[in-house]
């Protein structure tokens, strides 16, 4: 199978080996255009898809709400997307059977399946880290889709804008600051939701031992994601195998 992830800063796939849960072959990537307009993401995608040849059925991500394959908000691209139905787009661009679901969604499944959630039962939450926060919700190994928690306000801020990779960068944050902003949004979500597990995707999971150890006065175990930036790309062929 073959899995695209749509993210804010790239738009990166892969041929997916799913007995495994991971790429059979290297990732290939494109910046994400500006602005992402439906048109020009797709174009990205297509060129993703193109360059492995691919010419089975596609398993796409979303970085936002995803449902019967129409995209319903646009967080980290542009609002032109609010209300289009990708997977018919993206079909019909492609010429190629698609399925689509909201990115976080898709890492955490492949989590859950194949990485750090993998045979936890309980309430898990899967944070995918990046241009914004992703969320996935588990309760007992089954998905609550479309939860996008990373858009919860919290102390007269968006989440995401506070305790995002992209905040740390844009102000040059150091990985303690940073882990400290990120503590008091997994305090909040402690409150709310009670989780037996937090996992910490993204790429900067690979760098866990930064940030890990300042995230301290939570209940919940906290562990980095195993898959890291490939979740997206695996839980997305996940998702194609399921036509």
């Amino acid at each position: 199978m073959f899995g695209v992830d749509i993210g804010g800063t790239g738009i990166k796939g892969a041929p997916v080996d799913l007995d495994r849960g991971d790429l059979s072959g290297e990732r290939f990537k494109v910046l994400t255009p500006h602005p992402a307009t439906p048109e020009a993401v797709i174009a990205g995608v297509h060129k993703v898809v193109t360059h492995f040849g691919w010419s089975g059925t596609l398993g796409v991500t979303f970085p936002g709400v995803v449902v019967d394959g129409v995209t319903r908000t646009a967080a980290n691209v542009d609002p032109s997307w609010i209300g289009v139905d990708a997977r018919k787009a993206l079909g019909e661009r492609l010429g190629l059977p698609v399925m689509i679901m909201n990115d976080a969604d898709a890492a955490g499944v492949a989590e859950v399946t194949f990485g750090a959630a993998r045979g936890r039962g309980g309430t898990v939450m899967v944070l995918t880290l990046g241009t914004g926060i992703g969320s996935a919700l588990f309760v007992d190994g089954r998905l609550v889709p479309n939860t996008e928690l990373g858009h919860l306000e919290l102390r007269g801020h968006e989440a995401e804008k506070r305790a995002s990779v992209k905040a740390r960068e844009d102000e040059d944050l150091s990985w303690e600051h940073w882990a400290h902003r990120l503590r008091k949004y997994l305090v909040h979500l402690e409150m709310l939701f009670s989780p037996d597990l937090f996992v910490l995707g993204g790429g900067v999971s690979r760098k866990a031992d930064k940030f890990l150890p300042h995230l301290h006065g939570i209940s919940a175990e906290i562990v980095p994601a195993q898959l890291q930036n490939n979740a997206g790309i695996v839980g997305a062929a996940m998702a194609a195998a399921q036509l």
